[in-house]
């Protein structure tokens, strides 16, 4: 924490901060419509493609941030031009135009800056824009940030519903006289100056982290796109703060720092989201699991003439001692399970009436089957064992009705009527 302190004193790590936080806002909600719109590979290329503008720009202004700035983004807009020039008028792949020309740009690039880098007096390295370097941010770097973080953001503000629209149903979009073509080389050039104005905190490499992960995440925390807008922001913006100071305390690359922070985020929604975070679904799944494992035991328990414990229940259902023991302690809880002093089970007065509800279930879904789906009534019973506990008491009563309310399912076997 001590060293913290001391490096946020100087004024270049406060101008590194205030540019990171700004290109982790910046990214997280442009990225939000990159990521919707299938075009994190195009942001991906166009990261890489902006290379010969710094190296033309270099030729003709020299060592200048506003320089550079206006190189990269003309070098970002003729990448996008002709990415889809080649799409749409050479039968070529998307992601292969991508490709070949994002490569090939890439290269240039690579090669101008590797050769001039190499001139005595000159102070040019490619390192710098591969990867960022935060701490060398100039006032030129932050002012320009500045303004492209203002003009993104409320860019998006303004063309919100057009955006949302075209990005979700650009059909009606255009149907409404809304230029989806148009809106989509706007955004490019919007992803040009952003991915142009990241360059000093992430670098060309991993700026696309910067567009995508922050957005992957918010999109696994929400389905309003405002929210997932403000989600992805604040989840940017924090990432490019943990980053910052991880880079301080262990004097590493900020770029990648900011990468493994986002992925971090990442990693914990996919784990805890609240309606599609892996730890839910298994709660999910466990749940269910047990759900029906207690209406297993109920229907063992009503249907056989055996006296049974618990241990014979659990050889009887096939499963373990622990689980079986778990599941009749719930259902005891519910009264409707009871236990003798012998330890034979039985059920309640209310375990019986949700066991009948279960018969009913089963051996309606049988003669539906058979009567309106024509399977053999030989065949049904297992499917019938399945569905039994996925269909709700509104649905059986449709499926009753249907049937003309029979009395008997195809095995001659009575059918509980609904109490």
């Amino acid at each position: 924490m001590q060293e913290i302190i001391e490096v946020m004193s100087y004024p270049w790590a406060l101008r590194g901060l205030a540019v990171a936080m700004m290109v982790g806002l910046m990214c997280g909600v442009l990225g939000c419509f990159i990521v919707l719109r299938n075009m994190s590979l195009l942001g991906d290329a166009l990261s890489h493609a902006i290379l010969p503008g710094v190296f033309f720009a270099f030729l003709i202004f020299g060592y200048s941030a506003i320089g550079f700035f206006v190189g990269a983004t003309v070098a970002g807009v003729l990448t996008a031009i002709c990415i889809s020039w080649l799409q749409q008028n050479v039968n070529t792949k998307n992601d292969a135009a991508i490709g070949i020309i994002f490569t090939a740009m890439f290269s240039i690039g690579v090669i101008g800056i590797s050769k001039v880098s190499k001139s005595d007096g000159v102070h040019l390295d490619l390192q710098h824009f591969l990867f960022g370097n935060i701490f060398g941010v100039t006032n030129e770097d932050l002012i320009i940030t500045s303004i492209v973080l203002v003009y993104t953001l409320l860019s998006v503000i303004v063309l919100y519903r057009y955006l949302f629209i075209s990005t979700f149903q650009s059909t009606i979009a255009e149907a409404m006289g809304i230029s989806v073509q148009t809106l989509h080389y706007f955004l490019m050039f919007l992803l040009s100056i952003t991915v142009v104005a990241s360059l000093s905190a992430a670098g060309v490499i991993l700026v696309v982290a910067m567009l995508i992960t922050p957005a992957a995440t918010a999109l696994l925390l929400s389905d309003k796109l405002k929210n997932v807008l403000l989600i992805s922001g604040f989840s940017g913006l924090l990432t490019a703060i943990f980053g910052f100071f991880i880079t301080i305390l262990f004097d590493t690359t900020p770029g990648p720092a900011m990468c493994l922070v986002a992925t971090g985020f990442y990693l914990l929604a996919v784990l805890f989201s609240p309606t599609k975070g892996l730890v839910r679904k298994a709660i999910i799944k466990f749940s269910e699991q047990n759900r029906i494992i207690q209406e297993d035991v109920l229907r063992l328990l009503d249907k056989s003439s055996i006296a049974f414990t618990a241990s014979a229940v659990a050889q009887r259902l096939g499963h373990s001692d622990l689980r079986i023991g778990r599941v009749l302690t719930y259902l005891k809880s519910k009264k409707l399970v009871i236990e003798s002093q012998q330890h034979i089970l039985g059920l309640t007065t209310e375990g019986k009436a949700e066991a009948d509800r279960m018969q009913r279930a089963h051996r309606l879904w049988e003669t539906y089957q058979t009567t309106t789906m024509g399977i053999d009534a030989e065949m049904v019973h297992n499917e019938a064992d399945l569905s039994e506990h996925h269909l709700n008491e509104e649905l059986i009563s449709q499926v009753d009705s249907q049937l003309g309310y029979p009395e008997t399912d195809p095995h001659g076997s009575p059918i509980p009527r609904k109490k």
